[in-house]
């Protein structure tokens, strides 16, 4: 059944239980409680018996980053007027891992008379496995590598605009970003 109290009547009502003795008291006890729990939740984190861990990155994005610099550097130096070369990468995260999860849906109806209410319940669950050393891991469902940020390359051709150009296009089509992210300039 739906009351017809408009938000004053509210107001009222809880003002009125303010009023109370007692009231105030149990609402500052209240109070200190919530703050010691949150405080407690800072100082003593949950630590379940079996804790669960993040799968080992098969790659760092230190080592995904020196690796293709590395092999951008052999592509760049083989280009006819580009001479000696250094390249450095930057990235704009890290490795990212989207873990498998178990879903359940739940949903019920019910009727009565001319109204019809239907409520849908959605649970995700982290499907866990065991690890090497007994505790239970996430599932890795996928892996995502890093994405360039930009790429910066200093070599002896790096004046000269043709030179400059068949450098943007190979690290733009190798690595699949806009030229704007690219620079290219002469190494002294």
């Amino acid at each position: 059944m739906v009351s017809n109290m408009k938000a004053s009547d509210y107001l009222k009502k809880g003002q009125e239980l303010l009023r109370h003795p007692k009231a105030k008291n149990i609402l500052i006890i209240l109070a200190l409680l919530g703050a010691a729990l949150i405080f407690l939740s800072d100082v003593m984190p949950f630590k379940s018996k079996s804790a669960v861990t993040q799968p080992k990155a098969g790659v760092s994005a230190e080592s995904f980053e020196k690796e293709l610099e590395s092999k951008l550097s052999a592509m760049i130096c083989s280009i006819s007027g580009v001479g000696e070369a250094k390249v450095m990468i930057t990235l704009e995260s890290g490795v990212e891992y989207v873990f498998a999860n178990e879903e359940k849906s739940n949903t019920n109806y019910t009727a009565d008379g001319s109204r019809t209410d239907e409520k849908s319940n959605t649970e995700k669950k982290l499907i866990l496995v065991d690890g090497q050393n007994g505790n239970k891991e996430a599932l890795v469902q996928t892996e995502l590598q890093p994405k360039v940020k930009g790429v910066v390359i200093v070599c002896e051709g790096g004046d000269n605009p043709t030179v400059q150009q068949r450098l943007i296009q190979v690290v733009t089509t190798a690595l699949d970003i806009s030229s704007k992210r690219v620079c290219v300039t002469r190494l002294s």
